[in-house]
């Protein structure tokens, strides 16, 4: 089965545009990897937790919204070689150079970890 590669993090509400588009080139490279398939989730239904919720876990502020993504790869062997291929990418591609295309969010309170995939149903 597939492995996972799960982010949320907090992205300022003025930034959803540049978070597209930083989103669109750096997924290219994922994509170039190995991934099977990329999705950059925006915020529209998440509700306020009584003990925990994505809000704190990201530690996000009343001008941010949480985002969520994943990084579906075939199995966790082309994960750890996308990773590696991307580690080389990250340091040598101008599309992920931070001049030209800055994080627009603080990737200090990102959360991420990766993910065995242990049930799925459905059509792919």
């Amino acid at each position: 089965m597939s492995y996972i590669d799960g982010f949320v993090l907090a992205v300022p509400k003025a930034n959803r545009e540049k978070f597209i588009a930083h989103a669109k080139t750096a997924d290219e490279i994922f994509i170039e990897a190995g991934a099977i398939r990329v999705l950059e989730c925006w915020q529209d239904d998440v509700p306020k937790g009584k003990v925990t919720d994505f809000y704190g876990a990201v530690k996000a502020t009343e001008d941010e919204v949480v985002c969520f993504a994943f990084i579906e790869w075939p199995d966790r062997d082309a994960r750890n070689a996308g990773m590696k291929k991307i580690e080389q990418i990250m340091h040598t591609d101008p599309r992920m150079d931070p001049e030209k295309n800055p994080m627009p969010f603080d990737g200090k309170r990102l959360i991420f970890g990766g993910f065995e995939t242990v049930v799925k149903l459905g059509k792919d």
